[in-house]
């Protein structure tokens, strides 16, 4: 078919050459003109064309220039990258300047392989980086990579660049399938398969609009949608998708094309063609046929053959209207390509003027020479080539960098669906190599309509965010993309979303339930607003006053038969150490602090040596009592409140000194105990050193065993005042309670070792009390007649 696109870049070369020739400031008096080959889209006949203008004849003749008139200067074209390989190749050979309007193979970047060639459009390594950036950009880390195969691998190194591009950001490839060049149905429907069933929502295609055609027809038949194709231009502008059966599956594709440009006074140049303006216009004819879709009488081309078919041989009459078309041909808004024709002929335009401005002895070649505009070489003219810079009417700066390519600026296209059910190519942003970093890109995304109308881009991901609190754990086998989410473990957090890996929280935190955030840990001890505290504070408040009654009760009472014999002041220091001990539990409640850490156990441990050393005495006297009252016996001087005080004083002493060695080398200190509970920090008294406090706990139970032997051997002594019976048992409850204690603190942490010790300490202290003084006081106070001398004497006659 003839293609207006490629008939509107020829006449763009036309309208710029004429436009020069009329130009009094750009090569003044010199008058450029042109010959014109059609390639066909083949590499045959683009070398074929190539040996045609080198020679200057229709029969070309390999390394002569036949022509007599001026020399060949620039050759401008082809469109296809293999068809310009190969056309670089041989002009390179001559050095002749080569420059392409479309061209974007990698390759031909090269300047050892391609020294001669240049273009107005930028490499496709540029326009691979823009695919990837945009990819990327609207957050599809899920990306399908689609290529045409061919014979330069033009599209499959693209495709290459933008997987590398993709996975450097941290983007993945789902699938990456090259698609035949020729037509193959198995392999078209497996692409079409993969395509569907892959979760990617983002494909990548590089294709030119034929080889494209017959896969997009099967994917059209499979009726898929929802993707978001992103292209390169070879397929950008093709007007061969616009059609009504595309829009479905099409509409919402990202186009990246070479930025556009204005021509000015071009449009109505194109308005202007006329049979009888254009009479060497051997491709008018066909021209016209296509925009009016008529036959010449006269005309027998394969053209018109197939018109005939299609228009049922509607003649020409050339009186028709081209400002009554509205086609491609002249729609303005797409000056492209045609832009870079435009600019191609400029640039040659320029270095000719550059080279005819020469002056004598300042030229750059041998000995300051200049070259001849009407005999030049064509290496003189590629030494301008290279250095030529100038601005076009629309303000661009135009200039070819090292390798041959003007800077690379691209528009951002978006397939819309229009009114009349067409799609329509709408600018939506730019990429610009030449901006700083990180402003290359700017894009006007309320504009942007993805498929399906839809105003936000839709996801293309393996697998969905992972929430705050969660980490990514990849897939086994699979890319990092695909990745399960697993909840932070306690006392990590990832307060971002998608975090690789959790964060640990600091010693005095822990992370609260969503595990997103680091709370502070909470604190436990003992404390006095808590009911085991409140319990324990009153009980021990209320436990005072016991010994303090009985004591009241043994002043009032301290002249009778059963008070006064039975070691009374003993009794009374026995019964201050008990309310002291029964206080002291209180030191143990709140926040430890230095002071009191220092005081739990010293005091606790002077107080109850203080208690069991009067039990002793007790224990004690009762003995020697007893062996006192034997005839000659020596213990008569003992008899009396002296020994035991001095037996209550010594045994305290050793406690006292035992805690003040401690309190000197290691006393105890308050710490905060960060992992033995989770989330907490538990706030208790280091014992400093640990082989004091067993001392001063052995020391304790010592007395306490010494005690109860003792009392164990005098129970049954015939005395009317015996108290060893109670003080056996009282013991016994005593040691109990503290050998049970043992395994009960070790085992425990914080605020309930704190319990079971406070627990130790009233029970064993209320076992003493109830043990050696509730008889007494029920005797007192209920059974008065009991306490006489009498009595007691005669219940002692009657035991003895």
């Amino acid at each position: 078919r003839f293609q207006l696109r490629q008939y509107r870049w020829l006449q763009s070369m036309v309208f710029a050459i004429e436009e020069i020739n009329r130009s009094e400031i750009l090569l003044p008096n010199i008058t450029l003109g042109f010959g014109i080959y059609d390639s066909c889209f083949t590499e045959s006949r683009a070398i074929k064309g190539t040996m045609w203008l080198m020679s200057g004849q229709e029969k070309t003749i390999p390394n002569y220039q036949c022509q007599s008139h001026s020399p060949l200067a620039v050759v401008i074209g082809d469109t296809p990258s293999g068809s310009v390989i190969s056309m670089a190749r041989l002009l390179s050979i001559y050095h002749y300047p080569q420059i392409s309007y479309a061209a974007g193979s990698n390759s031909l970047s090269d300047k050892h392989k391609f020294p001669t060639f240049f273009r107005t459009t930028s490499s496709n390594a540029f326009q691979s980086v823009s695919l990837a950036q945009l990819v990327m950009h609207f957050g599809c880390i899920w990306v399908g990579l689609l290529a045409v195969d061919g014979n330069n691998n033009n599209r499959v190194e693209g495709m290459r660049i933008v997987k590398e591009e993709i996975l450097k950001a941290g983007g993945c490839i789902a699938f990456s399938e090259i698609v035949p060049k020729y037509y193959s149905k198995e392999v078209y429907q497996h692409i079409t398969e993969v395509i569907k069933k892959s979760k990617a929502n983002a494909i990548v295609f590089f294709a030119t609009e034929q080889t494209l055609s017959p896969l997009m027809e099967e994917i059209v038949r499979q009726n898929i949608t929802g993707k978001v194709w992103l292209t390169n231009a070879a397929w950008s502008l093709s007007p061969l998708f616009s059609k009504r059966k595309f829009m479905n599956t099409l509409s919402g594709t990202i186009g990246i094309i070479p930025k556009s440009g204005n021509i000015p006074g071009f449009h109505d140049y194109q308005y202007n063609i006329h049979p009888s303006t254009s009479p060497k216009d051997t491709w008018f004819k066909l021209f016209w046929e296509a925009a009016f879709e008529c036959n010449w009488p006269e005309s027998h081309s394969s053209q018109t053959v197939n018109n005939v078919l299609s228009h049922e041989n509607k003649m020409c009459s050339g009186k028709e209207k081209l400002s009554e078309l509205d086609n491609i041909f002249f729609d303005v808004t797409d000056f492209r390509y045609t832009y870079n024709v435009y600019t191609a002929v400029y640039a040659a335009a320029h270095a000719l003027h550059n080279l005819h401005a020469c002056k004598p002895e300042e030229g750059p070649f041998s000995n300051g020479t200049c070259a001849n505009i009407r005999e030049f070489e064509p290496w003189q003219l590629l030494h301008y080539i290279k250095k030529v810079h100038f601005k076009m009417n629309d303000g661009r700066d135009i200039f070819f960098d090292r390798n041959g390519n003007l800077p690379p600026v691209y528009d951002i296209l978006n397939w819309q669906i229009t009114p009349s059910n067409t799609l329509k190519n709408i600018k939506v942003g730019s990429i610009d190599f030449t901006a700083p970093k990180g402003q290359e890109l700017i894009l006007n995304e309320s504009a942007i309509f993805w498929n399906g109308g839809y105003t936000k881009v839709p996801r293309s991901v393996c697998s969905e965010n992972c929430a705050p609190g969660y980490r990514k754990s990849v897939q086994l086998g699979q890319p990092v993309c695909c990745f399960d989410c697993i909840l932070c473990s306690d006392g990590e957090i990832a307060n971002q979303s998608d975090s690789i890996m959790c964060q640990k929280c600091r010693d005095d935190e822990w992370s609260n339930e969503r595990h997103d955030e680091c709370i502070p840990k909470l604190i436990d001890y003992l404390s006095y607003e808590e009911l085991m505290g409140i319990t324990f504070a009153v009980i021990s408040l209320s436990s005072t006053l016991f010994p303090a009654l009985i004591l009241y009760t043994f002043i009032k009472y301290r002249d009778t038969p059963l008070v006064k014999p039975n070691n009374r002041e003993i009794s009374y220091l026995l019964l201050v150490g008990l309310m002291l001990s029964f206080l002291c539990s209180l030191i143990f409640i709140g926040r430890p602090t230095r002071v009191t850490c220092m005081m739990r156990q010293t005091v606790f441990g002077i107080i109850f040596a203080l208690c069991v050393s009067c039990v002793l005495a007790k224990t004690i006297m009762v003995v020697i009592a007893f062996n006192a009252t034997k005839p000659n016996s020596m213990l008569k001087k003992w008899v009396g409140p002296k020994l035991s005080i001095s037996i209550v004083v010594f045994c305290t002493v050793i406690q006292i000194s035992i805690c003040i060695a401690w309190l000197s080398s290691a006393p105890p200190f308050p710490e905060k105990d960060m992992k033995s509970q989770i989330g907490m920090i538990i706030i208790g008294c280091n014992e400093g050193s640990t082989t004091a406090f067993w001392c001063v706990l052995g020391y304790m139970g010592l007395l306490a065993i010494i005690s109860f032997i003792v009392a164990f051997l005098a129970r049954n002594l015939p005395d009317s005042f015996n108290e060893a019976s109670f003080i056996t048992f009282s013991m016994l409850i005593f040691v109990s309670v503290w050998l049970a204690f043992i395994p009960a603190y070790v085992s425990t942490r914080g605020k309930y070792m704190v319990a079971v010790e406070i627990f130790a300490i009233l029970a064993s202290s209320t076992g003493l009390l109830t043990c050696i003084f509730f008889s007494k006081c029920y005797i007192i106070l209920l059974m008065s007649d009991r306490n006489t001398k009498e009595y007691l004497l005669g219940k002692g006659t009657k035991s003895k």
